[in-house]
């Protein structure tokens, strides 16, 4: 049986059943699926076990339900099955960084920490999920390019890429074929407490070039800094990228130790990238920490 087919038919039974109480047994006995080698399978594929994944969902809808809704808190708890107030308010709190009230005051549904649903059209891009980043420490890179602002729901960067490649045609060859990126600028509605779907972000795509390369016509210029960065690498057409991201800011940032730094966040376009809808594209993703 596929792998991908696995965990889909899990995910929706543990959907259908996030109200109630639920054992990992009993996920495992509603896909056919011995609990050992079931358990193995979705670790290695979610990047968490089922109870964690449970547990992270549940938090995502109560962060939702929050928002959405005038339900008292503690009744949000208790339908989602946590034993009392506290540990609801101590595991929200590890999650999102501030108390279930505050974020409810706060009025906004944050990514960072949010587990989202699975769909049914995700299955497929299941085993592109589970990334394990490289700690690596980046010298200072100076990028020529271009500005825009965009949101992650209506994210324009495929239109601005082929405005910018239509310039590159008039770059020295040399240049044009260097390393290319896609740099999310540090701004206040990139914050954990104000990062959603709906965010503006500014957003700088461009080449690296050497320091003293003099700015063409129409193009600015932009400095990453040099620090400590979590490398991901994600595998797969561009159209399938949020499903990594969503691996990024869902499970892995709230599982690890460290913290988003002060610098930009950028996506590294090199030769193993094989073009948009290439499902052996290669794009590295780095993230700063501390």
């Amino acid at each position: 049986m596929d792998k991908s087919y696995i965990i889909g038919k899990a995910i929706i039974f543990i959907e259908n059943n996030l109200y109630n109480s639920i054992v990992v047994s009993e996920v495992s006995d509603a896909v056919s699926y011995s609990y050992y080698h079931f358990h193995r399978y979705f670790q290695a594929v979610m990047g968490e076990t089922v109870g964690s994944y449970i547990r992270s969902r549940r938090l995502t809808q109560a962060a939702l339900e929050l928002i959405t809704t005038d339900k008292n808190i503690m009744d949000i708890a208790v339908s989602l099955r946590f034993e009392s107030h506290e540990a609801f308010t101590r595991a929200f709190k590890t999650r999102y960084k501030m108390t279930p009230k505050q974020y409810r005051m706060n009025g906004v549904n944050v990514l960072i920490g949010n587990k989202k649903a699975y769909i049914e059209e995700d299955f497929r891009y299941l085993g592109n999920i589970t990334l394990v980043p490289e700690i690596v420490s980046i010298s200072q890179i100076c990028v020529i390019g271009m500005r825009f602002e965009t949101t992650v729901m209506d994210n324009k960067s495929v239109v601005i890429w082929e405005q910018f490649n239509k310039k590159l045609m008039n770059l020295d060859a040399v240049y044009s074929n260097s390393c290319r990126y896609e740099i999310f600028e540090v701004g206040d509605s990139c914050s954990l407490n104000a990062f959603n779907d709906e965010s503006y972000c500014s957003v700088f795509i461009g080449i690296e070039v050497p320091d003293g390369f003099a700015n063409p016509s129409g193009m600015q210029r932009k400095i990453l800094c040099s620090g400590k960065y979590a490398r991901f690498t994600h595998t797969g057409t561009v159209a399938t990228l949020p499903q990594t991201y969503r691996y990024i800011w869902g499970t892995w940032f709230p599982k690890s130790n460290f913290e988003i730094s002060g610098y930009d966040d950028f996506e590294c376009y090199t030769e193993r990238f094989l073009g948009a809808d290439n499902e052996d594209s290669q794009i590295d993703i780095y993230f700063p920490i501390i």
